[in-house]
């Protein structure tokens, strides 16, 4: 199998490329969401952590936000709490498309939190500044404050770059990600 993991930054349009491939993909950002809504084991030990944040299941985002936003420490409970659950998820993941050729991983902190093996393709999604703040300002939720926040955990584009054994430009229009994943995959296959 191999497994090929979608770096970029926030906003770039990861989750949209990933979907491109045509393959199975195990999207982070999806997983944390049902915790939220459907694990109340999550819940027990978010509330425990948070207990002035986090009062009531299903999980409200905003409570999250409003955690994060409050004091920086709060993040990392939140982390050390979501990412077990997350990393017990991708290895169901991993174990249930073991006979797929390729996954796609969609994990935004791949790199950050080690989640990544040196046998990972790793694809940078690149997109400009503009672009990316013209799709994020659009976001229903959109807080400048949180972004900035994630972003500081985030480890640079350039060492991300550095980091890919492929790049896509991503400008946002269907036919140039196509053939750039067409490009890849004749690559690796």
């Amino acid at each position: 199998m191999i497994r090929i993991g979608i770096l970029g930054d926030i906003g770039s349009g990861k989750s949209y490329v990933a979907k491109q491939f045509g393959y199975p993909v195990f999207n982070a950002d999806r997983e944390v969401s049902k915790l939220y809504k459907k694990n109340k084991k999550i819940y027990v030990k978010l509330n425990k952590k948070l207990p002035e944040y986090i009062s009531k299941f299903p999980i409200d985002k905003k409570n999250i936000a409003e955690a994060i936003l409050s004091n920086q420490n709060n993040l990392k409970k939140i982390i050390n709490i979501v990412h077990k659950e997350i990393q017990k998820k991708l290895k169901l993941f991993i174990t249930k498309n073991k006979k797929r050729k390729i996954v796609i991983l969609d994990i935004p902190l791949l790199l950050e939190n080690k989640i990544y093996n040196n046998k990972d393709i790793l694809i940078f999604v690149d997109s400009k500044k503009k672009d990316i703040e013209k799709r994020l300002t659009k976001r229903r939720n959109f807080n400048r404050k949180l972004f900035n926040k994630f972003k500081k955990i985030q480890l640079s584009k350039k060492y991300k770059k550095k980091k890919s054994n492929y790049i896509i430009k991503n400008n946002f229009s269907k036919k140039s990600v196509k053939v750039d994943i067409i490009r890849i995959l004749n690559k690796i296959l």
